[in-house]
Formats: structure tokens, C-alpha cells, sequence
């Protein structure tokens, strides 16, 4: 009796993914184990002599485990729910399965655990489809260059570390610093984008994860996004899971031929997470404690989001994994494994934060490998010089604290690159449209706000958006699609942002005048 609630609870969260346990119930109903021992999110087990590796046991009353270590003597197993009402004794029972979750569209727009069970109170997730946790990554013949790009819809970003689709790209920094912030941006701004978005929380707290999920119901992001939530609160085996059951979520849409965008909040909490299971588990432990294969469970996660070769639907995962440095120390031993794994980092400065300087990104440690192939032509015009020149701008302002005499040419290289950082500011919930983006930089680059105050620069950008979303209205074109515009209406653009930035200048030399006259 005992063995048949263990199944019925199986099929109940697994729904069609155990149809064919009925159909085999001889086979594992009569294969029961023993709990030997248990700890801190583990167990072993006696008994069991044909179970798999990774295959799913049930506890009984709805409690499942992972089996992990396959021992002479025994099978270790990582739980996946809390180990109340589990004692030492207790029977065990094999499923025949290995871990999935469910996949589709029922999914958009839903908060559910790593098993795909849902905890948003909205019912249950009506999805006949399944995938295994563990998938093989796209082979190599079955990949196409990263070519697109996924616009983040944050200027600097954009502009200076450009991120394609298919591409993975490490967001890293000390603790609060924004990397969070710009995650969420980047989904906000696939609003207009038909980009499908997975936000996995692992190991962070319930109520940050609720502020993730408000903010993006509050903007109407939901309805393109999965939220996978593994919060410090759960089992520390859900926390390890939820990034490969993210990832099996996204290839789902990849292979229908779409793009996805795929966040891991953060994988510093995820690493954490698998040394304290391998510990508990008695592997043996290596550098800062953590297993030997460390790099491997990160590698063997991001080596799955790729960009597919059009004949096999042309879809992609790009994905934005987040971990967290300590002092700022880039060069320990997780932060340069992942750096190693991915296609380049954009690297969140605690100085620059405190400087209100926002997004706090650092310029000089951040790199796209994909670079410029993944910006539009218009774009790449633009900003191909723009890195080079900020960060020479960053080294001359440094040292010209130590000097109170510059030459003419010095002096205006820091000043264009003080309108260039004013202008590369932005905050949090704004993202700004490719044009409008184009066209700021444009409006930077090429010495038109030179002459004008600091203090005037906000509201110079402020104009340039309205005037070019202003435009884009009336000429009947989507301000984020620059590929469709010619020459002359590029040159109309210019023009009247030149016009209205001419018209600010008159206004601030008038006010400047008219206050010194009152003086």
C-alpha cells in the first residue's frame, strides 16, 4: 500500500511524464530500499541493486531524491524536498525515471520550483511535455556563428560590450552593485523583441526574488518570462537542479526556432550549493573546498546555450549568468572558471556605484568576445572607436588629479569623455531604443555637446530621445528597426536632433547671459 501512494504521489507531479510507470509496475514496485543514514539534504540507501545514476526515488508522502553516488554498498542521494517526516529506516522506492520537468508554452508567464512544480497559486502548469534535466549540449556541426544581437536596451552595454544571441556573457561584481538590475532590464527590454525569458533564482532571498517578479508583473515582462525559483529556503538540491531544469525549459523554445534569453541569479550561490552536497555525499574536496569537478557542472551547463544552424530552426539560448566576487577579487577561483567558460564578462565597479555612476560598469575589465559581429552596421559606425576613447579618458582623469597645468588636447579628450560617461548613465526600468541609442552617441561622438554645461547633458538627453521617437512616429517606422532605414532618413534624423540640441545651446547661453546681466 505504502508503495503504491509513493507512486500515485510521483504520478501526481509528474503528470504525463509517468504514464509509463503504469504501464511497467512490475518492474520497480517490487525493488524497495532502506534509509540508512541522513543528513543535511542527503541520504544514503541500502538495497536498490538495479537503480540508475540520477534516476528519481520516491520517499513516500510526496518526498523525492536524486541518487548522485552509486557505491558497493550503498547509493547516496541528493533530496529534492525537505527531509521532514524522512527518518532513518524508512522504505524506499525506485520510479524507473529520470528527472524532468515540464516544458511549453503553459509555462510563459508563471513562477514555478525546479521541478517545474508551481508556486505562484495560479493552479497547475497543463503541459504534456517533458524534458530531462540533463541534456546533451548542441553539438558543434550544430551550431551557426553568433551574428544577431540581443539588445539590452542599456547604452553602455550596447554600445561598448555588445552581446549576441546564442552568446554567453558573465555579469559579475561585489554584492550590490546593480547586477541583478541589469538582468532584469535586459528582459524588460525584449518586450518588442519576440525573445522568450527564463529568470532562475538560486539560493537568494524569498523576499528579493519577490521583488524580481514584481517588477517585471508591475512592467508586463511576465508574459514572455518563466521565473524558476530556488530560494535560500528550500532544499539545498532544488538550489542545484534549478539551472539545468532552467536551461531544459529554454532548449524547449530553441528548438521551435526561437530566441531566449536565459538569466542564472547566481551561480556563485549554485556552486555553494553543490560543495556542500559533495561534501555531505564524502567526495573528496579541492581548492576552497570544492570538488574536483567543479568547472565541469558549470561547462556542462553553459555549453548548452548556443545558436542553432538555420536548417535545424535557427533558434538560440543566450545566456547572462551572475556570480558574485569579495573585494572585488576577479581572480578566485570560481569567478575564473566561469570567466574561462563564457564569451566574455561585463564587470560591475563598487567604486563607480558609489559614485553614483550608474550602471556601475568598468570599461577597462569588461570584454565581448563576439564584439562588433554582433551589432547592426549602423551601430557599429558609431560605437567601433567608442571603447578605446572612454577608457583613455578614465586613464587621462586619473592622472590629471596629479597635474594642475594640461595641454589643449588633453583638456578636451577629458571633456568629451565626461559627456561620454553623462551620457552612458542611465537608470534603473529605462531601457532606450537602438535608435535613440544610435543617435545620443552620434550626438556625443562627433563634438556636438561639447560646448554644453555638464549639468545640461541629462536634459540634452532627454531631448534627443523625444525628438527621435517623435520622428520615428510620424515617418512610420519602428523606432527599433534601424535596418530599415536609407540614408536620407538617417541624414532627416540628424539633422533635426542637431537643430534641437542648437536650440538648447541658444537657450542655456541666454540664461547664462540674462543671470549674469542680474549679477
Amino acid at each position: 500500500m505504502e508503495n503504491q501512494r509513493s507512486v500515485n504521489v510521483i504520478n501526481e507531479v509528474f503528470g504525463a511524464f509517468e504514464e509509463s510507470l503504469e504501464q511497467q509496475p512490475v518492474l520497480y514496485s517490487r525493488e524497495i530500499g532502506v534509509v540508512k543514514s541522513l543528513g543535511e539534504g542527503i541520504a544514503r540507501l541500502s538495497g536498490l541493486p538495479n537503480v540508475q545514476s540520477e534516476e528519481i526515488i520516491s520517499f513516500g508522502k510526496g518526498k523525492l531524491g536524486l541518487i548522485y553516488n552509486l557505491d558497493p554498498d550503498e547509493a547516496g542521494v541528493i533530496l529534492l524536498d525537505e527531509e521532514d517526516d524522512i527518518e532513518a529506516g524508512d522504505e524506499v522506492f525506485r520510479t524507473g525515471k529520470l528527472l524532468s520537468v515540464p516544458v511549453g508554452d503553459a509555462l510563459l508567464g508563471r513562477v514555478v520550483d525546479a521541478l517545474g512544480r508551481p508556486i505562484d497559486e495560479k493552479g497547475p502548469v497543463n503541459s504534456d511535455t517533458y524534458y530531462p534535466v540533463e541534456r546533451a549540449a548542441p553539438a558543434i556541426s550544430s551550431r551557426a556563428s553568433v551574428r544577431e544581437p540581443l539588445q539590452t536596451g542599456i547604452i553602455s552595454i550596447d554600445a561598448l560590450i555588445p552581446i549576441g544571441r546564442g552568446q554567453r556573457e558573465l555579469i559579475l561584481g561585489d554584492r550590490q552593485t546593480g547586477k541583478t538590475a541589469i538582468a532584469v532590464d535586459t528582459i524588460l527590454n525584449q518586450k518588442a523583441e519576440d525573445v522568450v525569458c527564463i529568470y532562475c533564482a538560486i539560493g537568494k532571498q524569498r523576499a528579493a526574488v519577490d521583488r524580481v517578479i514584481n517588477d517585471l508583473r508591475k512592467r508586463g515582462a511576465m508574459d514572455y518570462t518563466i521565473v524558476v525559483s530556488a530560494s535560500s529556503r528550500i532544499a539545498v538540491g532544488l538550489q542545484y537542479v534549478a539551472p539545468y531544469a532552467a536551461t531544459s525549459m529554454a532548449e524547449y523554445f530553441m528548438e521551435q526556432g526561437k530566441d531566449v534569453l536565459i538569466i542564472y541569479d547566481d551561480l556563485t550561490w549554485h556552486a555553494r550549493a553543490y560543495r556542500e552536497l559533495a561534501l555531505l555525499l564524502r567526495r573528496p574536496p579541492g581548492r576552497e573546498a570544492f570538488p574536483g569537478d567543479i568547472f565541469y557542472i558549470h561547462a556542462r551547463l553553459l555549453e548548452r546555450s548556443a545558436r542553432l544552424k538555420d536548417e535545424l530552426g535557427g533558434g538560440s539560448i543566450t545566456a547572462l549568468p551572475i556570480i558574485e566576487t569579495e573585494a572585488q577579487d576577479m581572480s578566485a577561483f570560481i569567478p575564473t572558471n566561469l570567466i574561462s567558460i563564457t564569451d566574455g564578462q561585463i564587470y560591475l565597479s563598487p567604486a563607480l556605484f558609489q559614485k553614483d555612476i550608474l550602471p556601475a560598469i568598468d570599461v577597462g575589465k569588461s570584454v565581448s568576445r563576439v564584439g562588433g559581429r554582433a551589432q547592426l552596421s549602423d551601430y557599429r559606425s558609431i560605437a567601433k572607436d567608442l571603447k578605446l576613447s572612454y577608457s583613455q579618458f578614465e586613464e587621462m582623469e586619473s592622472f590629471a588629479r596629479f597635474s594642475s597645468r594640461l595641454d589643449e588636447h588633453t583638456q578636451h579628450l577629458i571633456e568629451r569623455g565626461k559627456r561620454i560617461r553623462e551620457a552612458l548613465k542611465q537608470p534603473q526600468f529605462d531601457p532606450v531604443d537602438i535608435l535613440v541609442q544610435i543617435k545620443l552617441l552620434h550626438a556625443v561622438s562627433s563634438g556636438m555637446l561639447d560646448s554644453l554645461p555638464l549639468e545640461y547633458i541629462d536634459e540634452a538627453k532627454t531631448l534627443i530621445r523625444e525628438t527621435v521617437q517623435q520622428i520615428a512616429a510620424r515617418e512610420i517606422f519602428d523606432g527599433k528597426s534601424v535596418k530599415a532605414l536609407n540614408e536620407k532618413q538617417h541624414a532627416k534624423i540628424d539633422e533635426t536632433v542637431k537643430n534641437a540640441i542648437r536650440e538648447l545651446k541658444d537657450r542655456v547661453e541666454k540664461a547664462a547671459e540674462e543671470q549674469h546681466a542680474t549679477s
